[in-house]
């Protein structure tokens, strides 16, 4: 029998955010000790729940650990961290003896006094169960896979895709890779190429998609490959090794892991600002979505998508769509909390002149003031991803004019077309659909539109890099430099 520890510990750090991180951030999502880890999935839980359901077949006895998971903010209080670090390395300890580590972690968690969480609880865990004790990792690609995080590993996996609708198939293979190793019949070896740049990389549009496609081609055709995975990086982290990363994992094949590595780097490079969609102002895309013929058109607020750690209260594509007297059109949502207790107060069908939205910092819009109508509200609203369920906490849907608006407490990006039927609103019947998010919304909103334009507004998300004022990115960095191919080569450090 081989022994296990498994745990998780997720969020994703937006430094420029207003909004810190604490405990009652991770109770919002999810906070589960040990025996309290529900059955189903998370993007937290992958690994977890994949090695709970295969651990009779392979023999394997399991201790499972904390499991924290937190909305996407800012830096996360330091004694939160401390805490939550602290209580999974004393799990960790009193599990051993060990075979196998195996944990859940997003990658870009930023707390005061550490710019590299993973890399720290990594290093710690490290120390605790020794050199020969197997360590493993699922990663969101969104992540800055720092040298301390790569040193600490020995397996590495991230999602392929973005919109990450793959979690729980990576996590799987992750698992697979972890048993595939106890048994002795691969011995993994992690190269890691810096592509010193930062870009924007869907994997539901070409190159992407076609690149990931061939990134699979090569796992099944080359024997000497275990895996490949792209770090996309995250730009709204100012720490020092921010950017995108290729990581390639050979069966002891270390030299030529990291050609291959290098090799797919020089094409990331090469292809840099042709992956994302071109983006619109607000009053360019109002025009186009009135012309297009079919509906209804999906409207993406790009920069105000709470799952990149901004608060999810910005009103500029509001404000637009209301000056225009755009009407039959849905929106979720703006993060209220205090509009949302409002509505739940006065109750379906009341009508009240209400003000909400431009709440929570300077930059993001003014508030909306308004005579609106509450149509609904739900103590505990949610929408779906894949088979996940996420919570909007309390909720409300006033309508503004012509356009309905999800009001929410607990922020989230938007998913699927469920966060409005779920509230009542029929999606297929609007004429335009908003909704904030990058990309993760895409495969949901792609089965019911055939128009989809991407929004850009102004906020605390760092979407001008000129302008952004980065203090601890190392540089070079593409696009904030102007580099060459030979200067990739000269900045690594893996």
């Amino acid at each position: 029998m081989s022994r296990i520890f498994t745990a998780a510990l997720v969020t994703e750090t937006n430094t420029f955010s207003p909004l810190p991180v604490d405990m009652n951030g991770f109770r919002e999502q999810l906070l589960a000790r040990p025996g309290e880890h529900p059955d189903w999935p998370t993007q937290a839980t992958g690994p977890i729940i994949a090695a709970r359901r295969r651990a009779a077949e392979l023999g394997w006895t399991i201790t499972e650990g904390t499991t924290a998971s937190a909305q996407p903010g800012g830096p996360v209080n330091r004694q939160t961290y401390e805490t939550l670090r602290d209580e999974i390395l004393a799990q960790l300890q009193a599990a051993l003896p060990l075979d196998a580590v195996i944990l859940g972690l997003h990658g870009a968690m930023v707390a005061h006094g550490y710019d590299d969480c993973e890399g720290d609880l990594l290093q710690r865990a490290r120390q605790i169960v020794g050199p020969k004790v197997l360590i493993a990792a699922e990663f969101d690609p969104h992540c800055h896979f720092t040298k301390a995080m790569a040193d600490s590993l020995d397996i590495a996996v991230f999602y392929k895709e973005f919109p990450h609708v793959d979690t729980f198939q990576r996590a799987q293979q992750l698992i697979d890779l972890v048993a595939r190793t106890l048994k002795g019949e691969i011995t993994p070896h992690l190269s890691t190429y810096d592509c010193r740049m930062i870009d924007v990389l869907p994997t539901s549009h070409e190159p992407m998609k076609s690149f990931v496609e061939r990134l699979r081609d090569i796992e099944r055709q080359d024997e000497q490959i275990l895996d490949i995975s792209i770090v996309h990086g995250f730009r709204a982290g100012d720490v020092p090794e921010m950017g995108s990363k290729v990581v390639v994992m050979s069966n002891n094949a270390p030299d030529y892991g990291h050609a291959l590595a290098k090799k797919l780097a020089r094409e990331l490079f090469d292809n840099w600002g042709k992956s994302f969609p071109a983006l619109l102002t607000p009053e360019q895309a109002i025009v186009q979505a009135r012309a297009c013929p079919r509906r209804p058109v999906v409207l993406a607020d790009v920069w105000g998508n709470p799952g990149g750690g901004v608060p999810g209260d910005n009103t500029f594509l509001l404000k637009a769509l209301l000056a225009a007297g755009v009407e039959n059109t849905a929106l979720a949502t703006i993060w209220d909390p205090v509009a949302v207790r409002i509505c739940h107060a006065a109750g379906v069908g009341a009508r009240l002149k209400l003000r909400f939205g431009g709440k929570s910092c300077a930059g993001i819009g003014e508030p909306v003031d308004a005579e609106v109508t509450v149509k609904t509200v739900q103590d505990n609203a949610t929408q779906t991803f894949v088979d996940a369920i996420v919570s909007l906490g309390p909720s409300a849907v006033i309508q503004v004019d012509g356009i309905e608006v999800i009001l929410n407490t607990h922020r989230a990006q938007v998913l699927e077309p469920t966060i409005f039927t779920n509230l009542d609103i029929p999606a297929l019947e609007r004429d335009i659909l908003v909704v904030k998010s990058t990309n993760h919304f895409y495969k949901g909103f792609a089965a019911i539109s055939q128009d989809i334009l991407y929004v850009e507004t102004p906020g605390v998300y760092p979407s001008d890099y000129h302008s952004t004022e980065f203090r601890k990115v190392r540089r070079p960095l593409r696009p904030l430099d102007t580099i060459s191919w030979e200067d990739v080569e000269q900045h690594q450090t893996f």
